[in-house]
């Protein structure tokens, strides 16, 4: 594949001649780019949820938690890469360890709001039917707080899709944050630069839109309650 192109009519910003001959450098770079994506949101989600819960349960923990979460938002996202890498390496590990902290204030602080909006009066009843304080939890309380969570959910897996690309930077494959670094390293090769970024909005796009559609499915009376 030649990266180098003289001249504007030579090396333009849209080609389809590029994607025609590199269609499955741009598949297997979107393919790891969702895996990566998947991954960090996933892992994400398996911590942010207990610690949710957790800062529900005990009220004095919730500030110290969102206060520790939204701190690791605050730091750059190159800073935070380059301070993993000596304890991490150079490979896709740091990537989605940032990607993970990155993701944490966002689901943690939709999952805590959506169970301190559980009426009052719902969880006296659960209380007054025998419910453990566990088992309301897992049969009122989340299932009320859902749409709350889908939303962090959402919000947490479009930034996660951006960040991905800063992952090139540290050695990762970076999914299409490579094509879009190494487009830049090679004098500016536009065709591959401008068809990576536009794939990675799309991606972005999709996967919002699928969340969407998920959102719509589990929350049925939402929809009810709208119309």
């Amino acid at each position: 594949m030649s990266f180098l192109a003289r001249g504007e009519a030579g090396n333009p910003w849209f080609s389809w001649s590029y994607i025609r001959d590199n269609g499955d450098t741009l598949w297997d770079a979107l393919v790891d780019h969702v895996a990566i994506t998947v991954w960090s949101v996933a892992i994400a989600v398996a911590i942010a949820v207990p610690l949710a819960v957790l800062a529900y349960w005990v009220r004095p923990l919730a500030t110290p938690i969102l206060t520790s979460a939204s701190v690791l938002y605050t730091i750059p996202s190159l800073a935070l890469l380059a301070f993993l890498a000596p304890f991490l390496g150079t490979g896709r590990t740091p990537v989605v360890v940032a990607l993970v902290l990155y993701a944490l204030i966002i689901l943690i602080r939709n999952a805590l709001t959506g169970l301190q909006q559980v009426p009052g009066d719902v969880r006296e009843a659960a209380t007054a039917m025998g419910y453990s304080r566990a088992a309301r939890l897992w049969r009122i309380e989340l299932p009320l707080a859902l749409p709350a969570i889908l939303t962090g959910l959402r919000l947490a897996t479009v930034s996660t899709v951006a960040l991905v690309t800063v992952g090139s930077i540290v050695g990762s494959q970076g999914g299409l944050g490579s094509l879009i670094l190494n487009g830049f390293r090679a004098s500016l090769y536009k065709a591959q630069i401008l068809t990576a970024t536009l794939v990675c909005v799309l991606l972005a796009l999709t996967l919002d839109l699928l969340l969407v559609g998920l959102t719509r499915a589990l929350t049925p009376w939402m929809r009810r309650r709208s119309s």
